[in-house]
């Protein structure tokens, strides 16, 4: 008898989550045909990219460069010593972001994949960043100073998107390393959460969770992070994270939120299995957007109070606009090329630049001129 009753619940519980997922289906958003000013190419599996007051951008890519790409799109390369870095399948070097005295102090932060095949995580490294010069850039001072624990096997699910707060403290976004997905809600470790150290790793005295065995955790339920981005203006912190077969998510981070994975969520593994007949539950943030099926997230960026998401499998960038505390989409942008998308930023001239993943990785400027 309690075998059937279980059956009925998980039934009951799998009709609510589709009630659920096609209760968010939207009117169409307009699809917006865009033609890309290529301003550089032959960037090999680029991952992140950040503007230099002075003119151009610097870029990671996963194997391991970083390089600088000015104005014309030439690229110069930049030395990096990373001795523990681990780059293969999607191992590597990540997120490269400027911290917000850059001018100042030309201080930077650069998140990669650290250890071996058998043992590795996220780490992050500050640096210095040379002015200028005839040779071209160099860095100094490279120092870690945050490591992702435990150190574990595979090479998927790192995360690696940051972000600054405004109050100058870092957060780092982790994965669950994919096969280690119950971790994700043990606050004993960093596998599938947010967390968030100051400029020199120091861990902030007002973390929700400086009692446990990893004091820098600031949100935990997550699976993989992959879009991270501190709304100054709204006071908030937006993410996005990727789902297993469906459920890919925006957040709305807060401090000691629990997000779920793999409690809830509105995917299904790759099997077609359930990972949970759960999309919500009591003491679980649900997400204020998800996209079933999946379009692989890559890249967030805030562009005119709306949020722009570039996707791998989708191929495509989406705009989204928060209206009632939810966020909606309201225009997809199509470029004929049909790459796949890895990250978006908007300059400081207002252009919309993405990279593309690829080994023949590209660098692009989009004109979204259309008025939502």
């Amino acid at each position: 008898m309690s075998r059937l009753l279980q059956a009925l619940l998980v039934s009951l519980s799998m009709v609510l989550s589709a009630a659920a997922a096609a209760s968010q289906q939207e009117p169409q958003a307009p699809q917006v045909q865009v033609t890309p000013k290529v301003l550089a190419k032959g960037l090999y599996y680029p991952w992140s990219m950040a503007e230099l007051p002075e003119g151009g951008w610097l870029v990671t890519e996963r194997p391991g460069n970083l390089v600088y790409l000015n104005p014309q799109g030439q690229r110069m390369h930049i030395p990096l010593d990373l001795p523990d870095l681990y780059a293969t399948a999607q191992a590597g070097l990540f997120e490269v972001l400027l911290t917000p005295d850059f001018e100042q102090s030309r201080e930077l932060v650069l998140s990669y994949s650290c250890g071996t095949e058998q043992a590795n995580n996220t780490c992050v490294v500050k640096a210095k960043l040379s002015p200028p010069n005839a040779a071209g850039y160099a860095l100094s001072a490279l120092q870690n100073i945050f490591t992702a624990l435990p150190k574990k096997e595979g090479a998927a699910h790192f995360g690696a998107r940051m972000t600054w707060l405004g109050d100058g403290s870092l957060l780092v976004a982790l994965g669950d390393g994919f096969v280690y997905r119950e971790q994700a809600q043990n606050l004993q470790n960093h596998l599938g959460k947010i967390v968030r150290i100051r400029r020199d790793g120091k861990v902030p005295e007002d973390n929700p969770f400086t009692h446990t065995q990893a004091p820098e955790v600031y949100s935990y339920g997550h699976r993989n992070v992959q879009g991270l981005v501190f709304d100054a203006e709204r006071n908030k912190v937006w993410q996005h994270e990727h789902g297993p077969k469906g459920g890919d998510e925006i957040n709305d981070i807060v401090k000691g939120g629990n997000y779920g994975w793999p409690m809830t969520t509105f995917g299904k593994d790759y099997t077609g299995a359930l990972v949970s007949p759960y999309n919500d539950l009591p003491g679980v943030k649900a997400p204020l957007y998800q996209w079933t099926p999946s379009l692989a997230p890559a890249g967030l960026a805030l562009y005119q109070g709306d949020l722009l998401v570039s996707h791998l499998a989708g191929k495509r960038l989406q705009r989204l606009r928060l209206v009632d505390g939810k966020w909606h989409l309201v225009a997809e942008y199509l470029v004929a090329q049909q790459q796949r998308l890895r990250a978006v930023m908007v300059a400081k001239d207002g252009r919309v630049l993405v990279l593309t993943d690829s080994n023949e990785g590209e660098l692009w400027s989009l004109d979204l001129d259309i008025q939502q």
